[in-house]
């Protein structure tokens, strides 16, 4: 039977037990007030903890998705519309950034801390920058809101704490697992897990309002809704993620153009900025046909249509032969065909392209290890490890090059580093069954 104090929370038994087991684990438990509604909250993550957790896991995805964009001028407008928006939220002191990155697919995201990224997907998707300011607005209800905060208390985002990116995309989705897996790639998807559609109402709503506030057009809000409503009736992989994360109806839709038609009808004579929204990503749009042929590539690839994606990835090179994300993306398909010399080349010059970006350097790592380059191997991981710390695959490609250099001490100690952080990958497997062999641990006992 539950306790009065439980049912009064929500709560199970069971979902109280294991949120004292997590404070036990150093999460604080308590009630805090909403910073939107204004009501008392129980919570399992303080704010300071969601912007550690940002710190730690954003830079890590913002790797994942190619980088930072290195338009200069395109990432700053994106950079000073976001930072207006938040000055009209309802946590206006949070240390907030907006980049956009260059994934190829559609998506914006935010993490706890306020750090918010959109991908070169959903930038071409747009139409003016009342449509950016919603999307951004959007990102920023969530922060506010605190709805990551808000899943984690609920226990939904366990494997945002103590997993890797491998496992979670491996879980949610089984077509990639084989890449990810192979290329020990780490994303941290799992903190930004699906939203519920009571999350998307209210980032909604608080989206068109900041983005009103900031001066813009409500219809801004309703071209966004429509153009996701659209991409939803016609699913591709290139959505995928958008769709997971950010469940989207008709609904959403219906409440942008009532809202604009009722709560912001005064709001109507406030401008889209349609022409500075098509000035600032000029260099962008000048480059959609190599970003839509990388979209296509990497649909073929989560297909294991490797030659298909391959000759997509060609064109994409083609018509813009230095795309860092292209390079990487050709890259990673030389090596899952086995082609580890290509891919090397592939990396390298993404390494010319944007040295100050990480990704380049560990695929450029898989692949001497792939060809028993050991030593340049680890140089290469050093180097990633160094640009971009904390991903525990590090460690692993670590401990196996200097397997390879015949190091063991050295490499047993890499790969316990790294089965400290997960036993559950094939990875893993390798890790322990060297320190097995090789007498640092003993048999486990069933």
């Amino acid at each position: 039977m539950k306790s009065k104090s439980l049912e009064k929370n929500g709560m199970t038994r069971r979902e109280f037990l294991w949120l004292t087991s997590m404070s036990a684990a150093g999460f604080v438990i308590g009630c805090t007030t909403d910073p939107v509604t204004g009501k008392k909250q129980f919570t399992l993550v303080s704010e300071n903890q969601e912007i550690q957790l940002d710190k730690q896991n954003s830079p890590h995805q913002f790797s994942s998705d190619y980088g930072v964009l290195q338009d200069t001028s395109l990432n700053n407008y994106i950079g000073g519309l976001g930072k207006r928006l938040a000055s009209h939220t309802h946590r206006p002191d949070m240390p907030y950034s907006f980049q956009g990155v260059n994934a190829t697919y559609v998506n914006a995201y935010a993490f706890p801390g306020g750090s918010i990224a959109a991908t070169r997907g959903i930038l071409l998707q747009l139409s003016n920058e009342a449509e950016l300011a919603g999307l951004l607005g959007h990102e920023l209800g969530h922060v506010n809101a605190r709805h990551t905060a808000e899943q984690m208390t609920k226990g939904t985002l366990i494997s945002g704490l103590i997993g890797l990116g491998q496992a979670y995309v491996g879980t949610k989705y089984p077509k990639y697992a084989d890449m990810t897996q192979t290329l020990g790639t780490l994303g941290v998807g799992a903190l930004l897990a699906s939203y519920s559609r009571d999350n998307e109402r209210e980032a909604d709503a608080l989206g068109n309002e900041y983005m009103v506030r900031g001066g813009y057009n409500p219809m801004g809000f309703i071209g966004l809704m429509n153009m996701l409503k659209n991409m939803s009736n016609h699913k591709s992989n290139a959505v995928e993620m958008l769709f997971s994360t950010h469940p989207m109806s008709s609904e959403r839709y219906n409440t942008a153009v009532e809202s604009a038609k009722t709560k912001y009808k005064s709001e109507q004579t406030l401008p889209t900025n349609r022409e500075r929204y098509m000035d600032n990503t000029a260099k962008l749009r000048a480059i959609k046909g190599a970003i839509e042929e990388m979209q296509k590539g990497e649909s073929a690839m989560a297909q294991k249509q490797y030659p298909t994606a391959e000759a997509h990835f060609q064109r994409a090179l083609k018509e813009s032969p230095n795309d860092y994300a292209g390079l990487l993306l050709m890259s990673k398909c030389q090596l899952m065909q086995k082609k580890n010399t290509q891919a090397q080349h592939y990396a390298e010059k993404a390494k010319q392209v944007y040295p100050r970006e990480a990704q380049a350097y560990h695929l450029s790592g898989v692949a001497k290890v792939n060809t028993n380059k050991f030593g340049a191997a680890y140089e290469e991981f050093g180097k990633y490890d160094r640009l971009l710390p904390g991903n525990p695959n590090t460690a692993f490609y670590k401990g196996l090059s200097l397997e390879g250099m015949g190091r063991k001490q050295q490499a047993a100690d890499e790969y316990k580093k790294y089965l400290q952080v997960t036993q559950q990958s094939p990875q893993a497997k390798h890790a322990y069954q060297r320190l097995l062999k090789w007498g640092y641990i003993k048999q486990r006992k069933n």
